[in-house]
C-alpha cells in the first residue's frame, strides 16, 4: 500500500519534485563553489529580503498564466500604486488604511481595465497589457514629473512599516514571511477552491467550460482584477522597504517574475500550472545574479541564463504535451 501511495504520489506532483530537486542542485553548485558565501546566514537573509517583491507577483501571475492568458502590465501597475500610496500616505500624515485602500483599489482597477478589455473588447491579451502597461508608465511620468515621492517622516518606526517589512527576531524580514503565507492561501485557492477548478477548466478548454456552465469571462476579470490588488501590495511592501518612490519603481519585475513563473512549470500553453513550482521558480531566479556572482562569473551572465532557463522550461513542456497527444 506504501508502494502504492508513493507512486502516486510522484505520478501527481512529479513537475513539482523535478524542479525542487533542480532547486536543490543550483544550491548545492552555489555551497561548492562559494561556500565562504552560502554557508552563512547573511545571504539567505538577503534573499528573504529581495525576492518576496516579485515572489507575490508570480504567483498572482500564475493564475492568468493557467488561463491561456498573460499580462505585461504589472510593472505599470506597482509603479502607479507606489506612487498613489506614497503621495497618500504622506499627504495623510501617515494615514496607512487611506493610502492602503485607495493604492489597492487603483491596482484591482487597473486589473479590472485589462480583464475587460481581453473579455468584452476581445483584444489579445498580450496586446491590451502591452498597452497598459505604456499606459500606467506615462500616467506615473506625467503625475510624478519625474520626481519621487520620501515617506521616511511618515512611515519609518511605524507599525505599518514594522508590520511589512521589520525583522522578525532580528533575522527574518517580514516581507518574506507574508510571501509564504500569501503562497500557502493561494496554492490552497488554486488547488482545492471552486476559483481555481475553474481558472484550470477554463485554460484547458474555453468551451467544454463554458457547456458546464462557468461563466468564461467572470473568471478570467477576477484572475486579472487579483493579479492588479497583489501588483499593488507588491508596490507598497517597495515602498516600505525603500521608503522612497521614484518614477522608474517596478519596472525591473517583468522577467524575472515571468521566468519565475515558466521555470516553476507553469505551462504557457494554459490549463496547467503549479502555485509551489512557481515558488521554487522564485527561489531558482532570486538566487541566480547573487549565486553567479558568487562563483565568479560576471553580472552580465544573468539575462543569458534566464532566457536559457525560460526557453529550456517552454521546450520541454511543449515537447511533453506532444508525447501526451
Amino acid at each position: 500500500m506504501r508502494a502504492i501511495l508513493n507512486s502516486y504520489f510522484v505520478k501527481t506532483h512529479r513537475l513539482e519534485i523535478s524542479i525542487t530537486i533542480i532547486a536543490i542542485i543550483l544550491f548545492l553548485i552555489y555551497l561548492i563553489g562559494a561556500p565562504q558565501v552560502f554557508t552563512r546566514f547573511p545571504i539567505y537573509r538577503a534573499f528573504m529580503q529581495s525576492m518576496p517583491f516579485f515572489g507575490i507577483i508570480a504567483i498572482s501571475v500564475t493564475f492568468v498564466i493557467t488561463l491561456g492568458e498573460i499580462d505585461l502590465s504589472f510593472p505599470s501597475i506597482v509603479g502607479i500604486t507606489s506612487l498613489t500610496f506614497g503621495s497618500i500616505l504622506t499627504a495623510t500624515d501617515g494615514n496607512f488604511f487611506i493610502a492602503f485602500a485607495l493604492a489597492s483599489m487603483l491596482g484591482m482597477f487597473a486589473g479590472l481595465i485589462n480583464g475587460l478589455l481581453v473579455t468584452k473588447i476581445g483584444i489579445p491579451s498580450i496586446v491590451a497589457t502591452i498597452g497598459t502597461l505604456y499606459f500606467w508608465r506615462g500616467l506615473v511620468n506625467v503625475v510624478s514629473q519625474g520626481k519621487g515621492v520620501a515617506i521616511v517622516d511618515v512611515a519609518d518606526g511605524t507599525w505599518h512599516h514594522a508590520l511589512f517589512v521589520e525583522k522578525f527576531l532580528d533575522k527574518i524580514p517580514a516581507q518574506f514571511i507574508w510571501f509564504i503565507v500569501l503562497t500557502g492561501l493561494m496554492q490552497w485557492v488554486y488547488r482545492y477552491h471552486k476559483f481555481g477548478n475553474h481558472i484550470h477548466f477554463v485554460g484547458d478548454n474555453k468551451a467544454s467550460s463554458q457547456m458546464m456552465g462557468i461563466n468564461v469571462d467572470n473568471v478570467k476579470i477576477i484572475a486579472f482584477v487579483q493579479l492588479g490588488f497583489f501588483s499593488s501590495l507588491a508596490g507598497i511592501f517597495t515602498m516600505y522597504e525603500m521608503l522612497y518612490f521614484w518614477p522608474t519603481q517596478g519596472s525591473g519585475l517583468m522577467l524575472t517574475t515571468l521566468a519565475a513563473v515558466f521555470v516553476g512549470g507553469t505551462s504557457v500553453f494554459g490549463g496547467k500550472g503549479t502555485i509551489f513550482g512557481t515558488f521554487i521558480g522564485v527561489l531558482i531566479i532570486g538566487s541566480l545574479e547573487s549565486g553567479i556572482i558568487a562563483l565568479g562569473l560576471s553580472g552580465f551572465y544573468v539575462q543569458f541564463i534566464n532566457g536559457i532557463m525560460i526557453t529550456g522550461a517552454v521546450t520541454i513542456y511543449a515537447l511533453i504535451q506532444r508525447k501526451k497527444t
